[in-house]
């Protein structure tokens, strides 16, 4: 699973940091942002705001980064802002058009959302869901001319797309399809000059179903 963060410092990227390999968040998020700040002569306490990706996606993933993020505001009584995975996705692309991120919910399923730009601003479409990806092409065929898609549910059901949307869809590069921190810090920059923040105590995970374990257990309990 891919860990990112970023530093940014209004209109500008200082530094950004991804990293996809077989390692556990728990592994490598805090060295990754221990490196980043030591790269610009930062501390954790020099960040006046604190932007995370708040999911659908990984549950021990989402759950060490929000919980990562939610110290540090902690610690230092710094704001937080808590965004959607997809809207992130969605925001790597200023694409003219509509914009269909995907995460991979497995057995044929994506975490999806439907996006547009107006006024320069990110616009929600349809609200973030789990569906079945022959489902959610059903939709997009009968309610748009042409859509851009991009996440790893994209990349994975790429053929499935690709027939059943045919001449309508377009799909992003490679380096539009992780949610990447600089997105994610982005929009919690924009959402924060508007008003919103979150409570450190409060905010957690969006993981739009339950976890293995959670269903597992709920099998046991009713056998």
């Amino acid at each position: 699973m891919m860990a990112t963060c970023t530093v940014l410092d209004e209109n500008r990227v200082l530094g950004e940091y991804s990293l996809n390999q077989d390692m556990t968040h728990s592994e490598k998020l805090v060295p990754m942002i221990r490196e980043v700040l030591d790269s610009l002569g930062l501390k954790v306490s020099d960040i006046d705001l604190y932007g995370v990706a708040i999911g659908p996606g990984s549950f021990t993933g989402l759950r060490i980064g929000v919980a990562t993020v939610k110290a540090f505001a902690h610690l230092f009584n710094k704001p937080i802002v808590g965004i959607s995975t997809l809207e992130g996705l969605a925001f790597n692309l200023p694409y003219n058009g509509v914009i269909v991120p995907m995460i991979d919910a497995r057995r044929d399923r994506v975490y999806t959302g439907i996006y547009s730009w107006e006024n320069d601003k990110i616009k929600t479409l349809m609200e973030p869901d789990v569906l079945d990806i022959h489902d959610l092409l059903e939709i997009l065929d009968k309610s748009y001319e042409r859509v851009l898609v991009n996440g790893d549910g994209a990349y994975l059901h790429r053929e499935v797309i690709k027939s059943g949307l045919q001449r309508k869809v377009l799909f992003s590069n490679l380096g539009g399809n992780f949610c990447r921190a600089t997105s994610i810090g982005e929009l919690a920059f924009i959402k924060y000059k508007e008003g919103h923040r979150d409570d450190y105590y409060t905010l957690v995970p969006e993981y739009l179903r339950e976890s293995q374990a959670q269903r597992e257990l709920k099998e046991r309990e009713q056998r």
